[in-house]
């Protein structure tokens, strides 16, 4: 099952930062994948650990590349990645308390939905800005 799939609209025209996009809608594609073979709590945990370690480091890598271009919305979209960040952790909280034990699709939803969006919206606005 794809959760995700990709879209022109997610490239932002940095090499490294696509690079990076497409390896995340592969691994939350994954996640939806691993969910939809009912695995464990403890499966679950471990790779959304995997999934926010992944994002966090694209996150630092986005960043950087903002600040070095002095990035007039640097400070909006920082702290749009630190509110993923924040859900996630909620998200990982959630599902070793088993709360996610019968609604596996809902947490894909919920990383999805805030991807694209974020693609659409905050990542475009980098690419146009950036003029890449």
């Amino acid at each position: 099952m794809s959760l995700i799939e990709w879209r022109p609209e997610f490239e932002t025209g940095i090499p490294d930062v696509d690079h990076e996009h497409r390896e995340l809608v592969d691994i939350l594609n994954e996640l939806a994948d691993r969910l939809s073979a009912d695995p464990s709590r403890e499966e679950i945990e471990a790779f959304l650990g995997e999934v926010f370690a992944k994002i966090a480091a694209h996150f630092a890598l986005e960043e950087a590349i903002m600040r070095r271009a002095g990035y007039d919305a640097y400070a909006e979209h920082k702290a749009e990645h630190e509110a993923l960040l924040d859900e996630i952790c909620e998200i990982m909280d959630r599902a070793a308390r088993g709360e996610y034990d019968h609604a596996r699709e809902e947490l894909a939803r919920r990383v999805r939905d805030w991807f694209v969006e974020h693609f659409r919206t905050q990542d475009a606005r980098l690419h146009r800005r950036l003029g890449v």
